[in-house]
């Protein structure tokens, strides 16, 4: 199985990108399953229903999120009635939406999902990721032998260590919310594709997505800004995977960083 997965939505210039690229690309590719996070997709801050539908129409499969899906509050209702988005499954028990999904596609493919968020230097009082992600692979890794998880954290030695963590039982382990591709893509001894983080679909020119003299003002002043998202050189950032269907693991992690050829 092939499968394309873009790094953190930044706005509507990551949500162009990806509907201009991402069709092309999943055909060039051969990919069989797109996925991508949308926690920022709508305004740089968070998820709206409008949002999801159109990364969902440019070819989109799946959507993990983080610690901003609850940003817009008519998305709690969505995560109910659309479990193609998923939000991290540590938040406490009663939480709308799923955090992981059990993906079907052409051809009889399937694919475990599952979306955490870490807690190093995270907002928020959530469940532990590590206890999390073994009971779900506890009741749901029968379903294919195909596991991908999207480690949402800061701290990238927490994401390490969910990708040591689970090396031999999933598929693959990319870290996402940090926006800033890194250059350490392998596969680990046993067979689990791993990156620190995928990057952003969404302005390099910028501070994460942001406009740079809005956030630089901010650390100036140290006082609180409307930021705003950038619009100067899109990128599509992330990852190409291939895996072996039957034993699930790993066979190519390729980082993926194409320019979008429009700017506004």
């Amino acid at each position: 199985m092939r499968v394309l997965i873009l790094g953190d939505v930044v706005g509507r210039p990551g949500r162009r990108a990806i509907r201009d690229l991402v069709p092309s690309l999943a055909q060039k590719e051969k990919v069989d399953l797109v996925i991508a996070n949308a926690e920022n997709a709508a305004g740089g801050m968070g998820v709206d229903v409008k949002s999801a539908e159109e990364l969902f129409g440019a070819g989109v499969h799946v959507l993990t999120s983080g610690n901003h899906i609850w940003k817009k509050k008519e998305i709690y209702s969505y995560l109910e009635s659309r479990p193609l988005l998923i939000r991290p499954a540590n938040y406490p028990k009663g939480a709308p939406g799923r955090g992981w999904v059990e993906w079907e596609g052409a051809g009889g493919r399937r694919a475990l999902i599952i979306n955490l968020q870490g807690r190093v230097f995270m907002p928020g009082n959530i469940d532990d990721p590590f206890r999390c992600v073994d009971a779900i692979l506890k009741e749901r890794a029968g379903f294919s032998r195909v596991v991908i998880v999207d480690m949402h954290a800061e701290a990238t030695s927490e994401k390490c260590a969910m990708g040591w963590f689970l090396d031999g039982r999933v598929s693959a382990v990319y870290g996402t919310h940090t926006h800033v591709q890194t250059a350490d893509e392998r596969i680990l001894p046993r067979g689990a594709a791993y990156i620190t983080d995928l990057g952003m679909c969404g302005p390099a020119d910028s501070v994460i997505g942001i406009e740079r003299e809005l956030v630089i003002e901010g650390f100036l002043s140290q006082l609180p800004r409307r930021f705003e998202v950038a619009k100067e050189n899109v990128l599509l950032q992330g990852i190409v995977l291939e895996v072996d269907e039957t034993t699930g693991k790993a066979l190519e992690i390729r980082r993926l960083r194409v320019p979008w050829g429009e700017s506004e």
